[in-house]
């Protein structure tokens, strides 16, 4: 039976976010369940990628394991009925689908945010992680190093990185740019809806910010502030921190403004303050504008620059495509040329195997002077010996015929009686 890359893959597409929470996998999980891939199933390349978006398991093996991997998975998370979720899952068996799966989660074609740069970070973590357990051979270190080699010419090639593409980006990249001049600028974010909580996950990426976040139900601050290493305060301070912070974030949902021009008033404001309203209905005034030192911003003037960024990766999608394509048929044709590499090195080691038996029979009496130039001399005619069935064989696995050229050349070289006597 043939060895296939497989994958069993739960993304934001087939299941809602509920559901991704259960099957969601940190790297302890990951970690056991390489090796149980490795231990029960014999499994040599394995990679498991498990964002807040998808959970997958890639594998190679000769079986469907996507029964089991579901069950282990369930293992991982206490789910009882872990098969009950089998249904959310898709499963790809078939290795050309497999690959193209992979190069697309891997450029950010299948994210949520089109062109998702962490995406790719994500890969290079998850192929570390199998590299470090031994479960990456030949096949899953090439592959993965023409995955990132295509992701450089995306980047390089292409707009479809070019700009933060939804509104928790543009976000982080308006405050970027806003505080680049304020040493650990102080941030406070009120409201953790889902575009809070997204906004408040991707502070992650202002390393040297302080940053404080609130909300009603103080337990969801808690559980997302805490393992991010946020300060997390009750709701009832937020005015205080407020006035301490140089730039605030709110995404409450309420009908009046929760951020007055009166309340702001009221505040000492040095030099400037951010106020970034992302709640619709908004909820901090308009008329805040017209206080010394307060810039606002809100979900529409983000959303338009989000919305272009985003325009443009989708007009850039053709042209990733086109270099997916090469890399995927680049990828295909090493695949195939590793099908008679065994045979070019059996051939290899045949000739040699003459070669010196030769020279030891011949060049007993010959100086050193002259045994070195009849080495090289038969070296270099052994490479043009060579030149003629390596370059058959290859042209054999571009059009499909490697078995048979395989069988040819070792019959004609008697490989198999070569390989015998030794």
């Amino acid at each position: 039976m043939q060895t296939k890359f497989r994958v069993v893959s739960l993304s934001h597409k087939s299941a809602p976010v509920h559901i991704r929470e259960l099957i969601s996998l940190d790297e302890a999980a990951i970690q056991r369940l390489l090796l149980k891939l490795k231990e029960f199933f014999s499994v040599s390349d394995a990679l498991i990628l498990s964002t807040c978006n998808r959970t997958e398991v890639y594998y190679s093996h000769e079986l469907d394991l996507s029964v089991e991997l579901v069950k282990l998975i369930g293992m991982e998370r206490g789910l009882a009925d872990a098969i009950s979720y089998l249904d959310y899952f898709e499963v790809l068996n078939e290795e050309k689908e497999t690959l193209s799966h992979l190069f697309r989660v891997s450029m950010g074609l299948e994210a949520q945010v089109v062109g998702d740069i962490q995406v790719s970070n994500q890969v290079k973590r998850a192929y570390q992680a199998a590299a470090d357990l031994e479960l990456a051979g030949p096949f899953l270190h090439r592959l993965m190093h023409t995955i990132f080699f295509t992701n450089k010419r995306v980047v390089q090639e292409t707009a479809f990185r070019d700009g933060a593409a939804s509104l928790s980006y543009a976000t982080i990249e308006l405050i970027e740019s806003l505080t680049q001049n304020i040493f650990q600028p102080r941030i406070l974010v009120i409201g953790l809806g889902e575009i809070g909580e997204d906004v408040a996950k991707n502070m992650v990426h202002l390393p040297t910010a302080q940053i404080k976040i609130t909300n009603r139900t103080q337990s969801k601050a808690e559980q997302i502030g805490i393992p991010l290493g946020f300060e997390v305060i009750p709701f009832e301070a937020c005015q205080t921190a407020m006035e301490e912070a140089d730039v605030v974030v709110c995404s409450v949902r309420m009908q009046e403004p929760f951020i007055t021009k009166t309340l702001v008033e009221s505040f000492s404001i040095p030099s400037f303050k951010v106020f970034i309203d992302l709640s619709v209905p908004r909820s901090i005034e308009t008329s805040l504008e017209e206080l010394p030192g307060v810039v606002l911003y809100n979900v529409d003037n983000i959303r338009s620059k989000a919305t272009a960024a985003l325009q443009n990766r989708l007009n850039a999608v053709p042209s990733v495509e086109v270099i997916l394509q090469e890399s995927i048929e680049e990828f295909g044709n090493w695949q195939k040329e590793m099908v008679v590499s065994p045979t070019i090195q059996k051939l290899k080691q045949s000739l040699e195997q003459i070669r010196k038996e030769e020279l030891s029979r011949y060049l007993k009496n010959v100086d050193e002077k002259e045994f070195v130039l009849i080495d090289k001399i038969t070296k270099s005619m052994m490479q043009k010996v060579l030149k003629v069935p390596v370059v058959q064989l290859r042209a054999a696995c571009q059009r499909d015929e490697a078995a048979e050229m395989i069988e040819l050349i070792t019959d004609l070289f008697d490989l198999e009686k070569s390989k015998n006597e030794k």
